[in-house]
């Protein structure tokens, strides 16, 4: 569900922002902008609104229930033992993990007894090294989905000059159902191989340098930003030397251009300037543009959106068919790291080391990485927009280094989670009896020797 909900939320806000923002306020009718229009601002508020409407009607099922629920004796439950470590208590406790004094009355613990005990849990459980570095790595794995993901639509928005609603359709219905095909591949083939806890992580080892290489084949594909009048190039010469880049030239200074919005517009030199006054255009047709003195003045004409890049979609195409296997790939990963950190704890600590997987999945996961991503493409911002003399949102990077920097990130992220799956596999190598808990038939590579006796077959690796 957690791959489900983003494809359906990239879908939803693809169908949002074809709506203009205050399409309940005006006639759209009258609007001569388009969604493919810079200018074009999306309504954004839909999808929170849908979504908050939908929580709503089905949380009023909950009144449905109980204030409580019966008790229900099951010997399976039962078994459940406290959340301490069995090596430093040996007495029996409750299924709430306090350990109740040997006076003490079978009554419910109070809530500072249950709250005493997570500390020494958490301590214990972040002691083992397999479990620790197991945890991290998939932090890591999920930073860089949290990270890139983030971005994604702006950056296919920047690099091939796609619409926002163009972006994230194709993200809804392309990279993310790969991503849970690539869940659903990881879980069959650690069932089909009988992968024990080494097994495991090698698996997870070859899927990182595999989606890891995919990552890296992102740093080639891709568009130039292209010469840009005042920002990339100077103003009637794009191989003038030494000449100042300024968005304001001669041609254009009786044109009082404002910089609170990007406009870009192609001229009939090939060269893409921010706006048809920047280019000195004086005629609503978008003809007699002063600023194009390479071009014959009948020929000094402009098209609204920026210049095509050469190649550019064909650099798409193979971009999106990778992404798709990148994401699908990487995915693969995570049913491996949940097999290994189940097998690391004992049985009685399964459910509060999930707790401890998901907690700091979240607090390391999905908030520092699109902090760190978006500290990184705004450091590749080439021309900020200005509005009553404070600066705005950026209007224009360099795709060059925005895509390096963008992929490196994601790079980084994922060479840290190999090193830490390689230190996992270390550990796991020269000790496995000690770090794997074989309370669970079938969990280990260690079969004893009367199951040994009864079947030749061996557990995979």
């Amino acid at each position: 569900m957690l791959v489900f909900g983003p494809a359906c939320g990239f879908i939803l806000g693809s169908f949002c922002t074809k709506i203009y923002v205050d399409a309940v306020f005006i006639d759209t009718s009258n609007l001569d902008i388009t969604p493919d229009d810079p200018r074009w601002i999306g309504a954004w508020w839909g999808g929170f609104l849908l979504c908050g409407a939908l929580l709503f009607f089905s949380s009023l099922l909950m009144f449905g229930f109980p204030q409580s629920l019966p008790p229900h004796s099951d010997p399976a439950m039962e078994s459940e033992q406290a959340m301490l470590p069995e090596r430093e208590y040996e007495r029996p406790t409750p299924s709430n993990g306090v350990l109740r004094h040997p006076l003490e009355p079978d009554g419910s613990a109070s809530c500072f007894q249950q709250l005493r005990v997570i500390p020494k849990v958490t301590k214990h459980l972040l002691s083992n090294p397999v479990f620790t570095c197991i945890i991290l790595a998939a932090c890591m794995e999920i930073a860089v989905v949290a990270g890139f993901a983030a971005f994604l639509g702006k950056y296919l928005e920047q690099q091939f000059n796609l619409t926002t609603s163009s972006a994230n359709q194709l993200l809804g219905m392309t990279a993310i159902p790969c991503a849970c095909l690539g869940i659903f591949l990881g879980g069959l083939l650690v069932k089909k191989l009988s992968l024990s806890a080494l097994g495991a992580i090698r698996m997870a080892m070859i899927v990182n340098l595999v989606s890891t290489a995919c990552y890296v084949s992102f740093l080639f594909l891709g568009c130039d930003t292209g010469p840009v009048a005042g920002v990339t190039v100077p103003y009637g010469n794009n191989s003038a030397p030494g000449s100042a880049l300024d968005p304001y030239s001669p041609c254009n200074n009786n044109c009082e251009c404002q910089t609170d919005s990007f406009t870009p517009v192609c001229g009939a030199d090939g060269i893409t300037y921010l706006s048809a006054c920047f280019a000195g255009c004086n005629s609503t047709n978008l003809t007699g543009c002063a600023c194009l003195t390479t071009v014959p003045p009948e020929n000094a004409t402009v098209v609204p959106g920026k210049c095509p890049s050469p190649g550019c979609q064909e650099a798409f195409l193979t971009f999106l068919c990778v992404m798709c296997v990148c994401s699908m790939i990487g995915a693969m990963a995570q049913t491996p790291s949940v097999i290994i950190l189940i097998r690391t704890v004992s049985p009685e600590l399964k459910s509060y080391a999930l707790g401890v997987l998901f907690l700091l999945l979240r607090l390391l996961g999905f908030i520092p990485p699109p902090l760190i991503f978006g500290a990184g493409i705004d450091s590749t911002c080439l021309f900020w927009s200005t509005f009553c003399g404070e600066q705005g949102a950026c209007v224009l990077y360099d795709n060059v280094v925005y895509r390096y920097l963008y992929v490196s990130i994601a790079i980084a992220l994922k060479s840290f989670a190999f090193i830490l799956y390689t230190t996992t596999w270390q550990c796991l190598r020269k000790n496995y009896k000690r770090y794997i808990k074989n309370h669970e038939g079938g969990l280990s590579t260690t079969l004893t020797s009367k199951t040994a006796s009864r079947s030749p077959k061996t557990v995979r690796t």
